[in-house]
């Protein structure tokens, strides 16, 4: 358990080393602010952690086929989150590469014109006769026009000056210039170099999940046939989306709700809950809501499933692997970890009773405790858990109810 738990917590403690780095550079208000960001997303990740060993602790003391690909997913899952952040690093580096770029430009076209003007002065002074102060002292001529001619005389050096210190200044900015796209080069090798040896990695881990899954593959498709296996898999997750229920009422303010929270109800296996006339920015997605992954729905709601026995809670969307899935709506990762019967699942808190449930995942790209945007990609396409197929498992619950994702999608 303490080996599963330390490849759950990867995510958690990529987003602490984020939060440490912004707390070393904010302010003191701003510091004491992250800082209790920090805690309370230690005690978010503590509580569901805990949640995981609860349902852990509930599973039948027989090992499952499907449990033998866990530690092979979750690796796989981890190296591609790790590609994934890679990928992002290396577009912020080579977007401000080319704003250094742009800069050095600028600095160019800055110094080619000032060398233009400094040259022109010194062409009118030393080659076009210009008079310098001693000249005009010696040649008697009018005080008063003497004075205007030093007083002219003055601001062209001084005009000269000021060329000459902003022409040594972009030399310098310059310098700066060519040495931060150093660094910033060999920081994006560096992360090149990264990527090859995670994609060499990724490789390694998708063989090693292969060979295991040739080797279980008869037992893994007897178990999935079994209707009791089937109803222990829902049962784990509506456990799991209950204790999720419990963590987030206990971290609403007292003052959003009277009293304790009732336990959910139980889900209906023949009919699709309805959320009802309910307000908040979730529920305005009816109607228009995007499904998760582009693909063709093959398990859908309340239908019977291939297996025999059960019926879907949610729908199965058979898609290509490694295609992205994104959010259906902003919310907050509660769960983001490999659960029997689901794979890499990963679960979406939107607000006011609303989840959304993302199983079979190749790889999980969010962590516990991310802000989510509406259509950010939060996970990619697989078949993981011993699904047979490559696709999305996706649920849509409110209050702890399933009810039917294609009733509120735009594009049914």
């Amino acid at each position: 358990m303490k080996r599963g738990c330390c490849k759950g917590c990867f995510t958690f403690h990529v987003s602490l080393f984020t939060i440490a780095l912004a707390l070393l550079a904010a302010s003191p208000a701003q510091a004491a602010s992250i800082e209790g960001k920090k805690e309370e997303l230690q005690d978010l990740k503590g509580r569901i952690e805990s949640l995981r060993r609860e349902v852990a602790a509930a599973e039948e003391t027989r090992s499952h086929a499907a449990d033998q690909l866990r530690e092979a997913e979750s690796s796989i899952s981890n190296v591609n989150r790790r590609l994934h952040e890679l990928a992002e690093e290396g577009a912020a580096l080579r977007g401000e590469l080319a704003n250094l770029d742009a800069q050095g430009q600028r600095l160019d076209r800055q110094s080619g014109s000032q060398q233009n003007q400094l040259a022109r002065l010194l062409n009118r002074q030393f080659v076009g006769g210009d008079a310098d102060a001693m000249k005009l002292l010696l040649a008697g001529r009018d005080p008063n026009q003497a004075a205007r001619d030093q007083y002219f005389l003055n601001q062209l050096s001084r005009a000269k000056a000021e060329m000459i210190q902003q022409l040594r200044s972009a030399a310098e900015e310059k310098k700066q210039l060519a040495e931060k796209v150093r660094e910033r080069q060999a920081q994006l090798a560096r992360i090149e170099q990264q990527q090859q040896e995670q994609r060499a990695q990724l490789l390694e881990r998708k063989k090693q999940r292969q060979t295991r899954l040739v080797a279980i593959a008869d037992k893994l498709k007897a178990q999935r046939r079994e209707i009791d296996s089937l109803r222990r898999d829902e049962q784990r997750l509506t456990r799991l989306i209950d204790g999720l229920i419990r963590i987030a009422a206990a971290r609403k303010p007292k003052s959003a709700g009277k009293g304790k929270p009732g336990p959910a109800p139980k889900t209906s296996a023949l009919k699709s809950h309805d959320p009802g006339n309910v307000g908040g920015a979730f529920a305005a997605l009816r109607g228009r809501l995007r499904l998760p992954v582009k693909g063709s729905v093959a398990g859908r709601f309340g239908t019977p499933r291939p297996e025999g026995g059960a019926l879907w809670k949610g729908i199965f969307i058979r898609a290509t692997e490694g295609a992205e899935v994104r959010a259906v709506g902003e919310g907050t990762v509660v769960f983001s970890d490999w659960l029997r019967g689901f794979g890499n699942l990963l679960v979406i808190d939107h607000g006011d009773d609303f989840l959304s449930v993302y199983g079979n995942n190749e790889s999980l790209l969010a962590a516990v405790g991310a802000a989510i945007k509406n259509g950010q990609a939060v996970a990619t396409v697989g078949n993981s858990g011993g699904n047979p197929e490559s696709g999305l498992y996706f649920e849509l619950r409110h209050r702890g109810l399933a009810f039917d994702p294609l009733k509120w999608a735009g594009n049914p």
